[in-house]
């Protein structure tokens, strides 16, 4: 036989295999139509929410791949998906292996309080029956079942209504471990990212995160439980650099009150039996230090010279210590500062604030000359509309202290009004004399 010979057999040969795969793959794949009816059902039955997808195509050449188009739960904000494109491994189907080697999300949205309406549910078992009469020749799931997944273009609505955009890759080994992950914002200046290393077969990650014109590199570990009933337990250690706040903030579309870049140390936790729930119990905490920073939105001095009726403007700061907490709930994400320590030229300042949906409720006392003196403030309300009040007590002995003596005697008397308050039993907190902002006396 000759050699060109040879090649023609080879070649009819191979053409003769493709043909045969394309038969059966056609004979076990049921219609564009079938496919889509039997995706919805499965999703509904998984998400425990109405579904629907508005078209579904499927094709084997060049390579086996499934289009799904428009997929949307029935919620009054829905989750939604664009266009999912899945591409199958070739020779895992000739084994009649499931195994998809990359899918691609074009355009999605993501409502947070719309995945809190998310139940699991297993499929009837009629169903199940049903499927599998109607799937002869079963396919087996492969220990990978999807290897690479890219996101391009997916929003996020945190539960406040705020947007933010996402694009990202994820290389996975087995039982869904991030063999290696990354995530970003798109379009935002400085870069914004986060990337994830999985350490050899561990379940340790290298994390490297880049925001606000700084770093935030550490590993995070993850505990799997011996008995499937058990949580799951994330820990980790992050250690922030030269971040500067106000940048970071901005990144996902919050306002900072300091502008400054601070570093410190992060500890973070959390438990739960899927990854939604560790990410909801997520708990973070941090100390934190920032050099020459500045208070936005609030004078401090002018503060405390109008006993809290006004503090528009800014207050410029040598540096800011303190400890900050961060705990996902079901509600919201709860912030609470504590041993706050600030310092501005010759004003320091102490107190702990806690910040929950969007309201802050803050304690904090003034002192001149290094904490001889000081002044009791309380900061509370809406973050958009802070209310500065100062007890009323101390207000009483600020004006006996400004006829002792003029200016300092001011901070005295407010230190000394305070105290007497205290032993004739007046309450924390109570019986105040507030001002709105911006009001001067």
């Amino acid at each position: 036989m000759t050699r060109a010979r040879k090649w023609l057999v080879g070649l009819g040969i191979a053409v003769g295999a493709g043909a045969l795969l394309a038969l059966v793959l056609v004979s076990l794949i049921p219609s564009d139509e079938e496919l889509a009816r039997r995706a919805a059902t499965r999703l509904e039955a998984a998400l425990g929410v109405p579904v629907t997808i508005g078209a579904l195509h499927w094709q084997l050449l060049p390579s086996p791949r499934i289009v799904i188009e428009n997929v949307a739960t029935g919620q009054p904000q829905p989750l939604e998906i664009k266009i999912l494109t899945a591409y199958f491994d070739q020779s895992a189907l000739l084994q009649r292996r499931l195994k998809v080697e990359r899918a691609e999300v074009q355009g999605a949205v993501l409502p947070q309080l719309s995945l809190r309406g998310l139940a699991r549910q297993d499929p009837p078992a009629e169903a199940e029956q049903s499927g599998k009469a109607e799937m002869p020749a079963r396919f087996t799931v492969d220990e990978i079942p999807l290897a690479r997944l890219d996101f391009h273009d997916v929003t996020w609505i945190s539960r406040r209504g705020i947007r933010t955009v996402y694009d990202g890759e994820v290389d996975f080994d087995a039982g869904w471990r991030p063999r290696t992950a990354s995530v970003r914002r798109p379009d935002v200046t400085p870069a914004t990212d986060l990337t994830l290393t999985r350490q050899a077969r561990d379940d340790r990650w290298e994390v490297r995160v880049n925001v606000g014109g700084g770093t935030a590199n550490g590993q995070v570990g993850l505990e799997s439980p011996a008995s499937p009933a058990k949580a799951l337990h994330l820990t980790g250690k992050l250690q922030p650099r030269a971040v500067e706040v106000e940048s970071a903030l901005r990144a996902f579309k919050h306002r900072s009150i300091v502008a400054g870049k601070v570093s410190g140390d992060t500890m973070l936790s959390a438990s739960g039996a899927t990854p939604g729930e560790l990410a909801q119990t997520l708990h973070t905490a941090t100390s934190f230090t920032l050099g020459r920073s500045t208070l936005l939105r609030f004078d401090l001095d002018k503060a405390i010279k109008t006993i809290g009726k006004d503090h528009a403007g800014s207050t410029p700061l040598d540096s800011i210590t303190g400890q900050l907490d961060t705990q996902n709930t079901p509600s919201g994400m709860v912030i609470d500062f504590s041993n706050v320590k600030v310092r501005s030229g010759a004003l320091s300042a102490s107190g702990k604030a806690r910040v929950a949906n969007r309201r802050i409720d803050a304690e904090f006392a003034v002192d001149l000359v290094d904490g001889l003196v000081g002044v009791p403030l309380k900061v509370t309300g809406p973050l958009e509309q802070v209310q500065v009040s100062v007890p009323a007590s101390a207000v009483a002995g600020a004006a006996l202290g400004t006829a002792v003596l003029p200016g300092i005697g001011t901070a005295i008397g407010a230190r000394v009004g305070a105290a007497i308050g205290k032993l004739f039993g007046a309450k924390p907190g109570g019986n105040t004399r507030t001002a709105p902002a911006g009001k001067r006396p």
